[in-house]
């Protein structure tokens, strides 16, 4: 029955099966499956066309699918978009109307949606997406779109049942045979790479299938619910699937049933049937059975197998292994894996293929269906463990990860289905089981601490799974739904599942060890610590601060509690495994202890927000000892990678220091780690902790009063810095107050502040330093009004400028005047600097506001700035500055400093003045009375008989007993006075101090140890420390001997004050000076100064705060006799002096060098300078300053001065370039608009280049070859501009200074074999070396003013030179170096441009090409100069331009060769210009065709061709002759041309006008010369061409004198410039200048000569009055007006020389926003290939669009847009990179990125958009641009170039 069906016409066939099927006797569905079973056979090819086509006519029923479609999306309930994107495709995210940070949306949405204002960005997909426009659950109703506000769904009727009939019976067919297929296609194992290939073509071969499915897809709800049941129905797929539906097919559905079971079992997954569970791993293997651990029978025994084996000497696997098996859940989870319906099964193969993209878009599109969506996150849940399992063992997992997290991110954003899954299915227990398991992969044994007995293992970072962060798919997920609150809720509820995930955190605790070399140099430098911290950052830190975004209110605390107490016992079991007793191993350490950071961050959270008692949330003393070992540990190891004492690890060490400051990640490592430390030093004895402190920083050694000690830890020139090191250390940890009180406000400020004192930051920059809080739900996200307004109120916004270099300067925020001044916190500066630079930096900066302001002219200290509120849980933190030991510390430093001992700094004494002062400022409450009572006690067995600061700093100590070697100057005089006085001796020693930290230390932790438990006597054994005093190869015995010190803290202060300030007796206390009281002094006025300031203030606070200080120091100044330091041993002076002198040096050095960068600064920045017209003297050229003797150059590579001659030419430095600015001069004076939608077009037909090509062909076409090519000039596109700095040498140095640039190996950005090289001098970019022609001054004094001579005398002078064309006064016939420099330098400007440019004759290579060419460039470099002086000469000689010209010397080098070229006398222009010719009859020789007339030629190329074919040293008088006859002929073309433009009425009234006037002086009146002309032309046919076309152009112009007078005046401005140029170049005339631009041609024609100067005064200016003419006017004219009428034109056209004003070039206008010119372009088809380019760019200058890179656009081996660059501006491109915003600039064959036009708010610019931020038109950056295209000085100005090898 099918066959028949199957021959038939598919429409018919539909139509009848429809109305079949609506029959109620099932015969119809009979039918339709029997001609399924057909088309849809499994013999039959999956998805070829036939089949698709008839699975489409069959559904549409009857209709055309189209109409079908067009049907059922009437009725499309749906209210989402829901349109899936893949990889790399822009989309938008806007802040303000989300609710989930992942929320996006498609361009059409977010454009049809109200976003103005809001805080939004656009970006570029990375793993793809959908659009959530219209789901409320992840953004605001008020951000959707017109098309997606929910419309009531009640308006759309129901879908009718016929209408989806077909499909019903048709899709689970369509679906069956996409399963087949799939299963079909399917062969393990994937990867052998040609399996992976067969993978492939399966692939391919479905891909119309699948479109189908797609398609309808997007048809709207009722189609979508359609397939979500089929997709869902567990019947249909029982009765299709196992093959119970069919007869004939058994066999093969058979087959197909078990190669899909036979998949399934090599997954590891096994099927209801075969289930037999074996042991408690089965149970604990995963949802659906997918095996966790890789131990179930099968195959997936292998995964463990191996790993065991390996590891099996030291039992890692299995133990790791028996600790999972003790969490195992309830069994019930593990259900076994049956696939139920085709969804689940859809998404096995969907996983088994690896996440092909089309089966993803498919499954995503379907989203918009709420049941399904339901359905398929439980299924996608189900196969999670699957998923990640193929993904570990996938080698595309990059793509793979993106298409995983593609899919997650729409089913677990939205918090209402994510909690039913974690209800339902377990999601969370799935999740952590599944990281336990990929983590234990590679695990590794840890070697941390006690390597022979440690039982801990940790990840191994250089595992691909780390390395590659394979892992991030499953971390991301997990981040994801723990940022709903009821799914952290129930994960912080689930004991069992805190417990696996602290397991999980402690694989991370101590990984990636780094242990110090001490002999050699590392070989290999790992790079592993990239992926250790990302590891922990994304693993363990931002679930973190996932769970305590949800910790932040009281009802919370259980959970904060409960996470408390599992961090603690994994701490416990951590300590344990490594075997940790009391001392970290030394040389060791490592950054990453996630179980500290993971207590810390929730004991501040349950302090700071849950308001807990921090006491019941901390562990007893010795366990807090342990805790703060190892981030101590990293505090010290932090100072000794500064210090350069890890230098033999490798840079990487350095990195890693680096980055755990870093502003990513500062606040989940260092910031915790201190804050631990704070709660340790809050909770443990005070002097136990400062004693740790210094032994961990190994300077114990040197806190002794001696002068000289041995250190066994470190090295001497360690010393300095690991001193510094701890006590900056300690004022860190004092303080801090981040998680100690500061509110969230003060915390963004105190950042903020920091960043910005570093260095001026632009707002991107400023975003990305501020560590914000991982979570994105924190609520401060960047760019939130809470940032910005906090932004503006410590900083002031400097818009971006421009340098005089040309650099940009992007938008900068630099501090408020009142932060450096209140809150410039140097602390806050050291906490967060990556580079130790950063706080010099700030400091300099800090120093500058005060000279500013006035504040303070020295060298400032760092401010003391008094701390925040500090939240009284951690009061005790006060107690170190409290403690004896420290203040021990404090006095032998403040004796050390004041004695001159080796290395101390200022640094040291600042911050031993910093603690001083927090001790005073945090002075403890017992009354200071009390204290004084037993003031007079002495107590013989201690330092200090008290612990306050403010008691300790009076008290004075006498003697002190040291160790020091036997050579130290201390033992000598120490023998001398026991000697002198036995008693005074015997009574010293016995009241000296004694003082050893390390006992100290040791004997506090015996105490707190054996007061702790007496179970942990163990301990007490502790291990000998080695003996401080045998350092290796130290010959020297130490001795011990008393010092006589007799000084207090306070005594020893003054005396420092002495020391500072320089002088003797500087201190006088300022409450004697002022009899009012101590309270009047307020210390904190003197905040800024230098260690004097510092001083004073401790002692004003110290006299303050109590009566006993404030007489100790009165006493002590009143001992006016000043305390001298006991004199140095020789060889310690010695040794001082010889670094102080060094140190001299080292600071004379830095002056100088600081001085010559200055200078060269100053010097690059005024040659750069292209708008100063008095920029530098020295640039000014020799030949601009005519004295009589002969100019002398200096040649900056020999240094020698002396005139230019013939053996031995000097040349100037110039740079030759191809240009067709010109060219690109459009009539019109608006700039042309960039094209934004497809009705703007841009037509190149009215450009200067276009016109000048179209009248070169029009010429050709009727006239003689040769003379076409002296009638005009070319170079309007690729024409050659030569330009200099001014900068001149010798040629043969060049030569020699060209050969070293050769051999120089270093990289350079220019090629030295095509001549190009930087001028040694200023370094600009140059390329060849124009000669100077020797001058001849002898004749310049014969010179006589023009005006003696009659012109005719003086036409007849100019004639008698031309003829003399071979007298050329250096002889061309003897080659001297000069000719031969000229002819090289010719030629280097020949082949700067290209062929094309150079040849416009019919005949390639002709003479004529080459003399056209020469004068063409003089031309050329004269108008670009007009250019650069704004288009006109009222300003006369105010240009920079003219000061570096080099139109002399270039001038000189094309008369040389132009006057090779004979003109043959016949076509002389000269003598047709200046006296009456016989015309030579047109008859005569057919075959020829005549010269271009004169009416016809071009006044300013004739101009060139007769000052260059000149002798060299031309005359005034001439130039000024050859001026006025070409005067005339412009005059003549003048009227012609506007002749032509009067319509036949204006013509007839004009002719007649003039006939009256013959009368007067006929030679100089317009009317009668207009009249003649138009009587002249009207005999040929120039004027009827115009009458044709006169009706169509109605004349609104009505032609009076004072209109034809200005038409006439502006015709002849161009010329008149172009003259004054010349003259000012060969004469040096200065050029006058005037105010009004009408005055212009007066102005110039008497400065020319045309008119005698008593004229210029008058107010009217005639152009007639500059006529003179040689002969009768009107029969010359009449001469040059039948030239053009008896030439036969082809096509009645007009050849007069048209109007010749060109506006001033200019680049492209572009759009205010740059979005216009993106949304248009990004996604515009190239027009040579049609495909979308990946690069597209724009051509600024034209508007061409181009592929940049692209190979498909690609001619003879030149990439689009370097053939563009040739083509449009001959060599110079600027094109816009429309995906990047950034414009690159092509010059040649280099290229630059010049930067962008486009800023955002915040003026700064969006390289490659990444952030996404709206951008907008900065015309002052785009005038720049401009400005260099103009003047051709990209290559001065830009500094960062490189080849492109024609690959752009």
């Amino acid at each position: 029955m099918a066959l028949p069906l199957l021959r038939r016409d598919k429409r018919t066939v539909a139509a009848s099966l429809k109305a079949e099927c609506s029959r109620p006797d099932g015969r119809g569905v009979q039918l339709l499956s029997e001609l399924l079973d057909n088309v849809l056979s499994p013999k039959r090819p999956a998805a070829e066309a036939e089949a698709i086509e008839w699975c489409k006519w069959l559904m549409a029923g009857g209709e055309s699918f189209d109409d079908f479609c067009k049907t059922v999306r009437a009725y499309d309930d749906a209210t989402l978009c829901g349109l899936v994107w893949t990889a790399n495709f822009v989309a938008y995210r806007c802040r303000t109307c989300g609710i989930s940070p992942c929320m996006s949306l498609c361009a059409e949405c977010f454009n049809a949606g109200e976003h103005t204002g809001h805080d939004f960005n656009m970006f570029r997909s990375q793993a793809g997406g959908a659009c959530d426009c219209g789901d409320s659950s992840v953004m605001r109703d008020s951000g959707f779109c017109k098309r997606h506000r929910s419309t009531s769904s009640s308006r759309i009727p129901s879908v009718p049942n016929e209408l989806m009939m077909m499909s019903e019976h048709i899709l689970p067919r369509v679906i069956l045979r996409l399963v087949q297929h799939l299963r079909d296609g399917y062969s393990e194992p994937v990867s052998d790479p040609s399996t992976e290939r067969d993978l492939q073509k399966t692939l391919q071969q479905m891909e119309p299938l699948i479109s189908l499915l797609e398609d309808l897809t997007k048809m709207g709800g009722a189609m979508r619910s359609i397939l979500t049941r089929v997709l869902g129905n567990h019947q249909i797929y029982k009765d299709l699937s196992t093959g119970d539906f069919c007869n004939g097919e058994k066999t093969f559905v058979k087959k197909n049933y078990d190669k899909y079971l036979a998949a399934l079992k090599g997954s590891g997954l096994v099927s209801a049937e075969e289930q037999s569970v074996t042991s408690v791993l089965d149970q604990m293997a995963g949802a659906s059975n997918v095996t966790i651990l890789g131990a179930t029978t099968g195959a997936g025994q292998m995964d463990s197998s191996d790993e065991e084996e390996q590891d099996g000497s030291q039992g890692v696997g299995k133990r790791k292994r028996v600790k999972l098996c003790n969490s195992t859940k309830d069994p019930s989870i593990m259900d076994i894996l049956k696939h139920k319906c085709f969804l689940e099964e859809i998404l096995f193969w969907t996983v088994k293929y690896e996440f092909p993209q089309k089966m993803v878009t498919f499954l995503l599109n379907m989203l918009p269906d709420q049941d399904y969506k339901i359905a398929f996150t439980k299924t996608f849940v189900q196969h999670y463990a699957f998923i990640m399992k193929t993904l570990i063992k996938s080698h595309e997992s990059d793509t793979m990860s993106n298409r995983i997290v593609h899919i997650s991110v729409q089913l677990f954003s939205n918090e209402e289905l994510a909690r039913q899954v974690t209800e339902e299915c377990q999601l969370l227990e799935i999740m952590v089981t599944v990281l336990l398991y990929m983590m234990e992969s590679c695990l590794v044994k840890s070697e941390l601490q006690d390597e022979e007995n440690n039982f801990h293992v940790v990840v191994n970072c250089g595992e691909p799974l780390l390395k590659n962060n394979t892992y991030w798919p499953l971390v991301s997920d997990f981040i994801n739904i723990l940022s709903h609150q009821s799914v952290a809720k129930r994960f912080l509820e689930d004991q069992g599942l805190l417990q696996m995930w602290m397991n999980f955190v402690s694989f991370f605790q101590g990984m990636n060890l780094n242990k110090r070399e001490l002999n050699e140099h590392v070989e290999f430098e790992s790079q592993t610590y990239y992926a250790a911290f990302a590891a922990e950052l994304e693993a363990c830190a931002q679930p973190m601060w996932g769970l305590l975004t949800h910790c932040k209110v009281k009802e919370m605390e259980e959970y904060t509690r409960t996470v408390v107490r599992y961090c603690l016992d994994a701490l416990q079991d951590w300590f344990d495994a490594i075997n940790f007793v009391d001392e970290p191993a030394p040389n060791q350490v490592t950054f990453h202890l996630p179980l500290h950071r993971y207590y810390a961050m929730f004991l501040s959270k349950a302090v700071r927000c849950q308001q807990l008692d921090l006491d019941s949330l901390l562990p007893d003393q010795e366990m807090l000892m342990k805790m703060m070992v190892h981030p101590l540990q990293i505090q010290a190891s932090l100072s000794e990678i500064h210090s350069n004492m890890w230098v033999r690890n490798g840079l990487q060490i350095k990195g890693q220091a680096m980055t755990y400051v870093q502003s990513h990640f500062c606040n989940s490592m260092i910031d915790p780690d201190i804050f631990l430390l704070q709660v340790c030093a809050s909770r443990l004895d005070p002097d136990y902790f400062v004693s740790s402190v210094f032994e961990r920083f190994k300077v114990v050694d040197l806190l002794t009063m001696a002068s000289q000690h041995q250190n066994g830890a470190l090295d001497p020139e360690h010393e300095r810095s690991m001193l510094e090191g701890a006590l900056t250390f300690l004022v860190l940890l004092l303080s801090l107050r981040i998680h100690l009180g500061m509110t969230d406000d003060e915390i963004l400020r105190a950042e903020m502040v920091a960043q910005l004192c570093m260095s001026d930051r632009t707002h991107s920059t400023l975003l990305d330093l501020i560590p914000e809080n991982p979570n994105p739900k924190s609520g401060i996200i960047p760019g939130s009004y809470y940032f910005e307004n906090m932004l503006s109120a410590v900083a002031d916004f400097k818009a971006p400028v421009f340098e005089p270099g040309g650099s940009m300067q992007q938008g900068m925020y630099t501090p408020k005047a009142e932060v450096w001044d209140l809150e410039f916190d140097p602390i806050m500066v050291i906490l967060r600097t990556v580079y130790r630079r950063d706080v010099q930096s700030a400091m300099d900066r800090y120093m500058g506001f005060l000279k500013q302001t006035g504040k303070f002219d020295g060298n400032p200290w760092p401010p003391y700035r008094e701390r925040a509120f500090l939240n009284p849980s951690y009061k005790g933190l006060m107690r170190i500055l409290h403690c004896k030991t420290l203040h021990i510390v404090l006095f032998t430093l403040l004796y050390k400093i004041s004695m001159d001992h080796q290395n101390m700094s200022e640094h040291i004494l600042c911050m031993v003045l910093n603690l001083i002062e927090l001790g005073l400022d945090n002075l403890p409450e017992e009354t200071i009375e009390e204290e004084e009572m037993f003031g007079e006690e002495r107590c013989s067995d201690s330092w200090f008989h008290a612990t306050n600061i403010g008691t300790n700093l009076h008290h004075i100590i006498n003697h002190v007993r040291v160790r020091v070697p036997e050579t130290a100057p201390e033992v000598t005089r120490e023998a001398a006075a026991s000697t002198s006085s036995d008693t005074t001796g015997a009574q010293s020693s016995n009241t000296a101090q004694v003082f050893s930290l390390v006992a100290e230390r040791r004997r506090k932790f015996q105490e707190i140890i054996n007061r702790n438990s007496s179970s942990a006597i163990h301990t007490a054994d502790v291990r000998p420390k080695t003996s401080k005093w045998t350092a290796p190869n130290t010959t020297p015995q130490l001795t011990t001997t008393i010092l006589e010190v007799r000084e207090s803290m306070l005594s020893l202060l003054i005396k420092l004050h002495h020391k500072l300030s320089g002088k003797q007796n500087s201190y006088y206390p300022c409450w004697l000076e002022d009899s009012e009281s101590t309270s009047r002094m307020d210390p904190m006025q003197q905040i800024h100064g230098d260690g004097t300031t510092a001083v004073e203030r401790i002692l004003i606070k110290t006299a303050a705060r109590s009566r006993q200080n404030k007489f100790s120091i009165e006493e002590i100044c009143r001992k006016v006799a000043p305390p001298t330091p006991p004199k140095k041993s020789i060889s310690d002076k010695k040794a001082l002096d010889k670094e102080e002198r060094r140190q001299k040096a080292r600071e004379r050095q830095q002056k100088l060098l600081a001085e010559f960068a200055s200078r060269q600064k100053s010097f690059m920045e005024t040659a750069m300078d292209l708008e100063s017209p008095d920029s530098d003297v020295a640039m000014d050229i020799g030949s601009s300053e005519r004295q009589d003797s002969e100019t002398v150059y200096d040649c900056v590579i020999c240094g020698q001065s002396g005139p230019s001659t013939e053996e031995r030419p000097t040349g100037l430095v110039v740079l030759l370039q191809a240009s067709s600015v010109l060219g690109h001069r459009r009539r019109s004076t608006e700039p042309k608009k960039l094209p934004t939608s497809d009705e703007e077009q841009i037509y190149p037909e009215d450009t200067c280049g276009t016109a000048h090509d179209v009248r070169i062909t029009d010429l050709q076409r009727h006239f003689k070859d040769s003379s076409c090519l002296q009638s005009i000039s070319i170079g309007w596109e690729g024409g050659v501009y030569v330009q200099t700095c001014g900068h001149t040498l010798h040629i043969d140095c060049h030569k020699s200074y060209m050969e070293s640039l050769r051999n120089d190996q270093v990289l350079q950005s220019f090629s030295v074999d095509k001549g190009e090289f930087t001028c040694p001098l200023c370094r600009q970019f140059a390329n060849s070396v124009l000669p100077c022609y020797p001058e001849k001054n002898e004749e310049k004094s014969l010179w006589l003013p023009y005006n003696n001579k009659t012109m005719q005398v003086l036409i007849r002078e100019v004639e008698e030179q031309q003829e003399q064309l071979g007298m050329f006064p250096v002889s061309i016939s003897s080659v001297t170096n000069l000719s031969k420099e000229m002819e090289s330098v010719m030629k280097d400007i020949r082949s700067t441009t290209q062929k094309k440019y150079i040849d416009y004759g019919k005949i390639p290579g002709s003479p004529d090409n080459d003399f056209l060419f020469m004068y063409s460039v003089a031309r050329l470099n004269l108008e670009l100069e007009l250019v650069h002086r704004g288009g006109n000469l009222c300003l006369g000689g105010a240009s920079a331009t003219s000061k570096r010209s080099c139109l002399n010397q270039l001038l000189q080098v094309l008369a040389m060769h132009m006057r090779l070229f004979r003109i043959d006398s016949a076509y002389n222009p000269w003598a047709r210009l200046t006296r009456l010719t016989q015309v030579i009859e047109s008859g005569i020789c057919d075959d020829e065709k005549p010269d271009v007339p004169l009416l016809y030629r071009d006044v300013p190329s004739l101009l060139m061709i007769l000052v260059l074919t000149m002798p060299q040293e031309l005359h005034k008088e001439h130039f000024t002759c050859i001026v006025k006859v070409l005067y005339n002929l412009l005059y003549t073309q003048a009227l012609a041309t506007l002749s032509v433009k009067f319509n036949e009425d204006e013509r007839e009234a004009w002719k007649n006008s003039g006939k009256l006037q013959i009368v007067g002086s006929s030679e100089k009146s317009c009317e009668v010369l207009l009249s003649h002309i138009i009587s002249e032309l009207s005999k040929g046919k120039l004027y009827c061409a115009n009458n044709t076309d006169q009706p169509s152009m109605i004349t609104t112009t009505i032609w009076s004198p004072q209109t034809l007078e200005y038409s006439i005046q502006q015709f002849c401005l161009p010329f008149f410039r172009t003259a004054s140029l010349l003259q000012h170049h060969l004469f040096s005339d200065d050029l006058p200048s005037c105010q009004q631009r009408e005055e212009e041609f007066g102005m110039l024609a008497s400065f020319l000569g045309l008119l005698p100067s008593s004229l210029h005064s008058n107010d009217e200016i005639n152009s007639s009055s500059c006529l003179e003419w040689p002969v009768a006017a009107l029969d010359i004219v009449s001469q040059w007006c039948l030239e053009a009428t008896s030439v036969e034109l082809h096509s009645e056209q007009n050849l007069l020389v048209q109007d010749p004003q060109w506006s001033l070039p200019c680049l492209l206008q572009l759009p205010e926003n740059y979005n216009t010119i993106f949304q248009y372009y990004h996604r515009k088809a190239c027009i040579h290939c049609s495909k979308v380019p990946k690069d597209p760019a724009l051509c600024l200058v034209c508007g061409t669009f181009v592929c940049l890179k692209g190979q498909c656009c690609k001619q003879q081996s030149y990439c689009e847009c370097v053939l563009h660059s040739q083509n449009c501006g001959a060599g110079t491109g600027i094109f816009l990179l429309i995906n990047a915003s950034v414009i690159i600039v092509i010059r040649g064959h280099r290229f630059c990125v010049w930067g962008s036009a486009y800023l955002d708010t915040h003026g700064e610019e969006d390289r490659d958009l990444r952030r996404g931020k709206p951008l907008y038109l900065c015309s002052e950056r785009y005038k720049v641009l401009e400005q260099q295209w103009v003047t051709h000085t990209f290559d001065h100005i830009n500094k960062r170039w490189g080849p492109h090898y024609n690959g752009l």
